[in-house]
């Protein structure tokens, strides 16, 4: 078995359907010792893309799927894992998410191993007021609490054009 730890708009369960259609979800918990953050200009003009850095201290909900291996390759091609000239399908950007070994702590499995996707680009970029909301709505639909989705909603973004 396979458990991928699903962080991002891809705690989204619509999402996650369409990007792993035969991939269930086991349950949702945390990854202890890991935050979320951007990575630095990627895309400017769109906000960051949202990655995980070690840090003790913090965590981040994540829903825990149990990833059939021909739905990884799928998979692999959205978040760019499987090249190192993009991320997602017809993308064009310099740098892609890798597999990181993580590990997290749910109610009902208790510890579980499993693997999250990391952007291989440093971190300090600023998403989009856009993004933060698909963030907090993706994060809302897999049952965060309340007040993990505030503090998506909070945290500091691009400017908006008015």
């Amino acid at each position: 078995m396979s458990i991928y730890a699903a962080y991002g708009t891809n705690l989204d369960p619509a999402q996650m359907a369409r990007r792993a259609p035969r991939s269930p979800l086991l349950t949702t918990g945390w990854l202890e010792g890991w935050r979320l953050t951007f990575g630095e200009g990627l895309p400017a003009d769109s906000g960051a893309l949202a990655t995980l850095a070690e840090d003790p201290g913090q965590r981040v909900f994540v829903a825990l799927y149990d990833l059939m291996e021909w739905d990884e390759p799928h998979l692999d091609s959205w978040e760019g894992a499987d090249r190192r000239d993009g991320f997602g399908p017809g993308a064009g950007a310099a740098c892609a998410y890798r597999k990181v070994t993580v590990r997290a702590r749910t109610a009902d499995m208790g510890a579980v191993t499993a693997w999250a996707y990391v952007l291989d680009a440093y971190e300090g970029g600023l998403p989009s007021a856009i993004q933060l909301g698909q963030l907090a709505a993706a994060a809302e639909k897999a049952g965060a609490p309340g007040s993990y989705v505030s503090d998506l909603l909070a945290r500091e973004c691009l400017p908006t054009e008015l």
